[in-house]
This record gives structure tokens, sequence and C-alpha cells, in this order.
């Protein structure tokens, strides 16, 4: 045996208790201070400010080059334009009228073509055989322009709503296909296994352990569809429409009014800002359980 190992073997005397005791640290005598993470400190300028602060500028440069002549209204109409001709509009309604037949094509198309996404990618997802059988169709028809398939839908569904909804449900299919898909083939492995072990069954391991494992992935395809519904909706309302927001363009369009042909620009961005913000909601509630980088 060492020096060092007798001597930490030695017992201690009841006066070297006492002085390693004395020794020791009270913590009642601590003052405690609240720690506060880098990534949650405060940069000065709240958040909502500098998110605010670009929409702001840009709005400035527009209404100053309207002003001095730098645009002229005939190309594009000021601001102070804009806003009273969003105001007429919504006096005697037309806007909300027109916002609500939009939204109703958009969310249509959506459910159909999400529906039939979402189906087929669980089908080629989770089996070999539906992969065989409907992945290389689907890699196929998604590559195929949407707008090229405008005049083939006026053939089939004639020139009502019918085409407009098809261009939509076409357009937001293939999004959410694709990263429902991925997100089901990306599922970690060792949760599978994990799963396996404890004797889950075929059914019990696909509602607890795949779907849940796809649904990050999941809901970015629905960002994208909602996103490409709105693209659609444009083309879309451009097909002999007689109500929404199309219509409004294409008749403003017609009297080179671009002050009508603005506001309804603006509608559709916010419409869409909206339903992304719904999704943002969506997936702080449902990936709760999940924690991800938020910026630095």
């Amino acid at each position: 045996m060492s020096s060092i190992e007798t001597v930490a073997s030695l017992p201690l005397s009841p006066r070297g208790r006492n002085k390693t005791a004395s020794a020791a640290p009270r913590s009642s005598g601590l003052a405690l201070q609240r720690i506060t993470p880098v990534s949650s400190a405060g940069h000065g300028v709240p958040r909502w400010a500098r998110r605010l602060s670009g929409p702001l500028l840009l709005l400035l440069a527009w209404h100053l080059a309207s002003v001095t002549g730098v645009l002229p209204g005939e190309v594009l109409a000021g601001p102070s334009t804009v806003l009273s001709s969003a105001a007429k509009l919504i006096a005697t309604g037309e806007l909300q009228e027109a916002m609500l037949v939009s939204l109703q094509r958009a969310l249509t198309g959506l459910a159909i073509g999400g529906s039939i996404g979402i189906t087929l990618a669980v089908v080629a997802g989770l089996f070999r055989l539906g992969e065989d059988l409907v992945d290389a169709p689907m890699q196929m028809m998604r590559t195929v322009p949407n707008v090229a398939l405008i005049p083939l839908l006026i053939i089939w569904f004639g020139i009502g709503e019918a085409p407009k909804i098809a261009l939509i449900a076409l357009g937001t299919a293939f999004p959410l296909y694709l990263n429902v898909y991925a997100g089901i083939r990306n599922v970690d492995s060792t949760l599978v296994e994990a799963g396996r072990t404890l004797g889950l069954s075929r059914a019990a391991m696909i509602r607890h352990v795949v779907l849940p494992g796809a649904l990050p992935s999941a809901l970015v395809g629905l960002r994208y569809s909602l996103g490409i519904a709105w693209l659609a909706l444009v083309f879309g309302e451009q097909i002999n429409a007689t109500a929404g927001i199309g219509y409004l363009m294409a008749n403003a369009r017609e009297f080179f009014q671009t002050d009508v042909i603005v506001v309804c620009l603006v509608v559709y961005a916010f419409l869409g800002l909206a339903v992304d913000f719904t999704v943002r909601t969506l997936e702080r509630i449902f990936l709760a359980w999940r924690p991800a980088f938020s910026g630095a």
C-alpha cells in the first residue's frame, strides 16, 4: 500500500472531523440568484417591433415614391388611394363576400387534395407493395405544371366551381404526399425496435410510434400545401369567375384600377399569413414534446 493510500485510510480524529465539518460551506448563508439562459435574454428591441420594422419601411418607401411622383398612379396607386378603395369595398360588402368565397374554395380544395395526398402517403410509407404501386405515378404527376392542366380541367368539369377546386386539390396533394411519406420512412428505427420489444401490435405500432414520428414532416407539408393553395386559387379564379377575390381583380384589370388590384393582393397575403399562423399554432400544440432550436 502506498503512502497516499495509507494516509487516506487512517481514521480522522474527532478534532479533525470537526475541522472538516466547519470547513464545509453553509448553504443557508448563500444568496440565491436566478440564472437566465442566453437564448431567452432580451436584445433591447422587442421581437415584434423588429418583425414589423421591415413592412413599415417598405410601406414608407412606397408612400414616398407615390408622393414624389417617382411611382406614378397609373403604374401603381399610392397607399392612401389603396386604403380609400379598401374602405369603399368594405362599406359595400364586396370585399367580405369575395374573401368568404375565395376562402371556401381554398379550404375545400385543400381538404380534398390533402385527404388524397395523406392517404396515398400512408399507403406508400407503411407498405412496400403500396410504395411500388403509388410512389412512381405520384413522382411522375407532381412534375406536371398545374397551370398546364387548366384547359383539360375545363373540358372535364366545365367552367363552374369544379375546375377551380380541382386545380387547388391537385396543387395541395403532392406536398402533403411527399412530406408525410418522407416522415413515415424517416421514423427512428430505434423507436420501432423498442415498440417491437414491448410487444406492440402492428396497429399499435403505427398509432403510437410511426404516425407521431411523422407528424413534424406532415405539418411542414401542410404549410407548403397552404401556400400552393393560394397560388392555385389565383389561377383558378381566372377561369370565368363570378365571385371571389380573383373576380374583383379581373374587373379591376379591365378598368386599369391598380388600387383595387393592390387591395386584392394584400387580402391574398393576409389570408395566407392567417392560415400560416394557424399551422404554427398547431405545431406548438402537437409538437410540444419535441425540443427544437428557436434561433440565436
